[in-house]
Order: C-alpha cells, then structure tokens, then sequence
C-alpha cells in the first residue's frame, strides 16, 4: 500500500508532542517496516528546524505552519497536506487522527482515496478547547461518522455512543503498549537528583483535561518526603501551566519535556505513576506504565477503568480529597502497591500490543469487510479474550496471521 498520514505534530517526537504523535510514532514505522510505502507529514512553526526527511523507512514531509489562534494551525496544517497528497499523489490511503480533521475525509475521498480517521475520544468535551473551537468539534462529530471510509475507535465507549447515535458500524483498534526496557538513560535521575521509588510521576500536557488541578493540591496536602515530578508542558503556555507551575512546594519538580529513554527511565523507577484526567480516549501514558510494571494511581472515568481493570489505585474524578486518600493509601501498603504494578503489566501483555496493533491498522487499509469478518470470528472463538463491550481486543492474543492481499 502507499499510505499518506497526518494530523499529529512530529515524528520522531519533539517538544509539545502528545499523544496523537506517540500514536503516529509507533504506528507509522511498523507499517513501513511491512513493506508499505509511508508518507508522514510533520507540522513546523515559524523557526523550527526540521528533524530529517526520514524515520525508520517512513518518509518525512516538513510542512511549516503560521503560528495561528489556538486551533487554526491545525486547520491551516491540514489543508496544506491536503493539497500535497493531492497534487503529488502522495498515497492511496490517508491516516487521519481526530475528528476535527474529518472535513478533509471528504475532499480526499472526491480524490478516490480510502480515508480512515482514528477518533480518541469526544473532543468537544475537552477544556483544552476555547468555545469556538468546542463548537467546532461538535458540528464536526457528523462529519467523522459519515465522511470517512471508516472511523477507527480506540475508546470502546466512545465508539458505542457513535453507533448509537448515527446507527452505523464502527471499528476499535486499542494503543499498544510495550516499551523496551534496554538502554534505559537513568542519567535523568541523577539530573534532577532523584532515587528509585522515591517520587511520583505525571508525564503529558499541562492542560485541564489532564486533572494537574487535582494532583498538585492534595499532593501539597501529603506528608511525605517522596516527590512529585511533572514531566511536559504545552506548546503554547497558557495561565493553566502558569498556575500549575506556580506551586511553592519544593518537592514538586517540573523537568520540562523529555522523550523515549529519559521518560521510560522516570517511569521505570517511579513510586507510582499518577494520571488525574477528566477526559481521556485510550491513554497510551497508562499502558506505557503498566507495560513496565509500574504501579498506576489514576481517576475513575470509564475510559480509565476499562485499560486498568482492578491492576491500578483508582480515585473519584476531580476529587482532591478522594485523590489525596488513595495517595496515602499507596504510602501506607507499598507492598500491595507493588502488587497492583505486577498485575498491570500482566494484564498489559495479554491485551494491548504495538505489533497486533500494526497488524490491524494493516488488515483493516487492506480490506475493511475482511477486518470486520476476521474480528467477528475472533470475538466468537475467543469470547473471555474480550473485555466488556471491547470489540476486537481478542486479537492481542491471537497467533499472527498472514495479512490479505
């Protein structure tokens, strides 16, 4: 196949990257590594250099982008790549993230190519977005459930509310969730003078969504000499991140972006991992951990609850007292703690993988019907594979098969 993909900031990854870029990062390189023919689009600003024009057999567009008000860049991104696929016929498949991209489902599509638009979540619902953009995302919603060859959920939840809503058929593929344990940098530690098992950890955006409202007070409220360290930040620093960042507690820590083996290292050696949000599609940041073994402390929204299961320390959403409880807890029982992170990763293994992942993102381009078929089967066969109401997921456990063509 050739593949065409944007929507996501940078691969490799770079400052102010998230999760749609951890998603394009993984992803776009195994199918490369499949025999396909990848193009990937990054987005620069104004002064920003580009990170090569090729990354692990996929190929890098550098495409800049006028620094514009919140939510106009993307847009502004998305016509320019657009246009590139078009006119130099870049692809016949195109890889899109988000639904607030689902209007160029259609002007590609009037161009004959097959458009699967990968849907996180309901992103209306999230703070980040100023009114209009909220707005946006809300007329737009019809747009991601008509206009693409096929809308691929790795949020069950959200994925039953579309088929309720428009009657019709989606799909869910879920993140994966290994990480290589070699040549993990532990030179972060001595950095920010830090020991193993001595601090907590939140790695993502400094945003409302991610619940850092939360997590800093009844961290505060802790008495305790273990850390907490904030890894991240966002692109565009707004009054949020100011006030998260204006803590006076000096065993908060603030590290800045960091990427690949310094972030792994954190993680690896971390107390626990804490992940506070108010929304959330599939959290990649929770698998990561749970791939690792790393005990996870997280709110109790669905979304959360269907990765974690019973591995992980869980909290009433926007509590702080709530939160701040299930950090003592963690403090008082470090061996049941301990516990939760064995059972993590195990859950971790059996039903999320990069490669079945891959695999599915693969058979689905290929052909659509046979992806709906081979799941359906797998779904009949394998029915204790499947956690409640997540179609598909047996397929972590599934021998390889040999891919259509």
């Amino acid at each position: 196949m050739r593949i065409a993909a944007f929507c996501f900031r940078s691969i490799p990854l770079r400052p102010g990257c998230a999760g749609a870029d951890k998603f394009a990062f993984e992803l776009l390189p195994r199918l490369a590594a499949r025999g396909h023919q990848v193009v990937a689009y990054n987005r620069l600003y104004p002064g920003e250099q580009p990170i090569g024009t090729e990354y692990k057999g996929v190929q890098i567009r550098n495409v800049y982008t006028p620094t514009a008000k919140k939510g106009f860049d993307t847009l502004l991104h998305g016509l320019r790549c657009v246009w590139d696929i078009i006119v130099n016929d870049t692809g016949d498949v195109v890889h899109m993230q988000n639904g607030g991209n689902s209007p160029f489902a259609m002007i590609l599509r009037l161009f004959g190519k097959k458009v699967f638009l990968s849907q996180d979540g309901v992103d209306w619902k999230r703070a980040k977005w100023p009114w209009y953009g909220r707005l946006y995302l809300r007329m737009t919603q019809y747009v991601s459930a008509f206009a693409p060859t096929a809308v691929i959920f790795d949020n069950v939840f959200c994925k039953q509310e579309f088929e309720k809503h428009f009657g019709r058929r989606y799909d869910f593929i879920p993140f994966g969730s290994e990480v290589s344990e070699e040549g993990l940098d532990t030179s972060i530690l001595d950095e920010l003078g830090l020991e193993p098992g001595s601090y907590f950890l939140f790695v993502g955006r400094f945003i409302p969504d991610k619940g850092l409202q939360y997590l800093v007070p009844a961290f505060e409220q802790l008495g305790t000499d273990k850390k907490l360290v904030l890894v991240g930040g966002s692109p565009n620093p707004s009054d949020f991140e100011r006030r998260i960042r204006g803590t006076t507690d000096p065993r908060i820590v603030f590290p800045g972006f960091l990427y690949g083996s310094k972030t792994h290292s954190l993680m690896k050696h971390a107390y626990a991992y804490v992940q506070p949000s108010d929304v959330e599609g599939l959290s990649p940041v929770i698998l990561e951990n749970m791939g690792l073994g790393v005990p996870v402390v997280c709110s109790d929204i669905q979304e959360n609850r269907f990765v974690v299961g019973d591995t992980a320390v869980t909290f009433h959403k926007a509590d702080v007292a709530d939160l701040r409880k299930q950090l003592e807890w963690t403090l008082a029982n470090p061996d049941a703690l301990a516990e939760k992170g064995v059972q993590g990763k195990r859950r971790a293994s059996a039903l999320f993988s990069w490669e079945v992942v891959a695999d599915l993102h693969e058979r689905i381009f290929l052909d659509i019907e046979q992806f709906r078929a081979h799941e359906a089967k797998l779904k009949a066969s394998e029915p204790t594979l499947v956690p409640e109401g997540a179609d598909g997921a047996a397929a972590a456990k599934r021998e390889k098969e040999p891919i259509p063509q």
